[in-house]
């Protein structure tokens, strides 16, 4: 099973550069890293390629011209040009645990996608964090919430079982799956733009093709760095597209990733 770790990010470098380094610090590697990038500057550019210099895993950085939030987009052209069988999903905010990629890989089952939660990273710690370039916490760190979620007792994760249900506890930042699976539905919804239901709306047509989900608690641990709500002006169109695919059963989308393998 070839694994790729995919990274989503937009104009911030200096959390990007600690996702980065977390990833460096992975008990076990993925066999790719991909980078999709929603239209950063060259500040970003430049991180990548320096961290492209020194990675002994090839990293793919997938850059789209800045028009708006259009994350659905730029995953899909990142995943277009994946060569991996399984895919573990997370944001350029999001420190990894160093077992993170780890987790993911040991429970990956077919038919099935992974869902896990973050620890979070406060506000008032962002200036220690980003001085210190902290990428390691335990239960008594100082500057997070959620401490429950930093628990890592891989026993207590075999009691959370396979399930048909979308759960609202679902993060985009924190997914794995089949890329097989993404593709037989088509990808993310090219249509669904601002911030917003990419992530679920995606994972309610798997599931209407009958892949189940299971909860990563006590393994898969993410932390998520604090910072303002993006713009939710879109929020309600998407709403509703998410909701047309749930009641209507959809397992296809039109605006989706087959586009790109036509090229």
């Amino acid at each position: 099973m070839k694994s790729s770790l995919l990274i989503s990010t937009y104009n911030w470098p200096e959390a990007l550069q600690l996702v980065l380094k977390s990833v460096e610090f992975q008990s076990e590697k993925p066999d790719e890293i991909l980078i999709a990038d929603d239209g950063s500057t060259e500040a970003t550019s430049k991180l990548i390629e320096l961290f492209q210099e020194n990675s002994a895993i090839p990293v793919k950085h997938v850059w789209q011209v800045d028009k708006g939030f259009r994350r659905s987009a730029i995953l899909n052209k990142a995943l277009a040009g994946s060569t991996a069988d399984y895919i573990i999903q997370t944001d350029g905010d999001c420190i990894l645990h160093k077992d993170f990629v780890k987790d993911h890989l040991a429970l990956a089952k077919e038919k099935t996608y992974l869902y896990g939660s973050r620890v979070n990273i406060q506000k008032n710690y962002l200036v220690e964090l980003f001085e210190k370039q902290d990428i390691k916490f335990i239960f008594f760190s100082k500057g997070i919430k959620k401490r429950s979620r930093n628990l890592r007792i891989p026993f207590l994760s075999n009691f959370y079982k396979e399930s048909r249900k979308v759960s609202d506890k679902l993060r985009g930042c924190n997914l794995s799956f089949w890329k097989k699976d993404f593709v037989e539905v088509n990808g993310y919804n090219e249509e669904m733009e601002g911030w917003g239901r990419e992530d679920s709306e995606l994972i309610h047509r798997m599931s209407n093709r009958g892949v189940v989900g299971k909860r990563l608690r006590y393994r898969g641990i993410i932390y998520h760095i604090w910072h303002l709500v993006k713009n939710k002006e879109n929020l309600a169109t998407n709403n509703s597209l998410q909701e047309k695919t749930r009641d209507e059963k959809k397992v296809w989308c039109e605006n989706g990733i087959d586009k790109y393998f036509n090229k």
